[in-house]
């Protein structure tokens, strides 16, 4: 298995579904890697040189952000979020959708499972 940005990419996919297994490289990004590489159509992975790798590899870990150094910019962003106290920083703190989203219901994900309460009633005892 080639290993590229820390990552192993499976030999038996094509190139730009293996690429993809990167965290920061999705499909369109990974069509435009194998075209700035040069290569023909779409080469399952286990079908590339060691010169065509390297290649890759050059490109990924020198123009592009990706994996642990991707993490490591989105949770700084987050936490200066959170220090200047902007609205998107806050709803991150409180655990609530960032982007909009409706809360009265739906939110389950970010929310947790939540139980209802009933009317508050009793229920009866029962008769001896």
């Amino acid at each position: 298995m080639p290993r590229i940005a820390g990552v192993n990419i499976p030999e038996n996919k094509r190139l730009i579904v293996g690429l993809s297994y990167i965290f920061g490289i999705g499909p369109n990004l990974a069509q435009r890697i194998v075209e700035r590489v040069n290569l023909e159509k779409n080469p399952r992975v286990s079908e590339l040189t060691e010169a065509q790798l390297d290649r890759l590899r050059g490109l990924i870990e020198k123009e592009l952000v990706v994996e642990t150094d991707l993490k490591q910019r989105i949770n700084q962003n987050i936490r200066r979020l959170k220090e200047i106290g902007a609205y998107r920083g806050i709803r991150h703190t409180k655990k609530l959708p960032v982007h909009g989203q409706r809360t009265r219901t739906n939110a389950r994900t970010k929310r947790g499972r939540r139980v209802t309460v009933g009317s508050g009633r009793k229920k009866p005892a029962e008769k001896t």
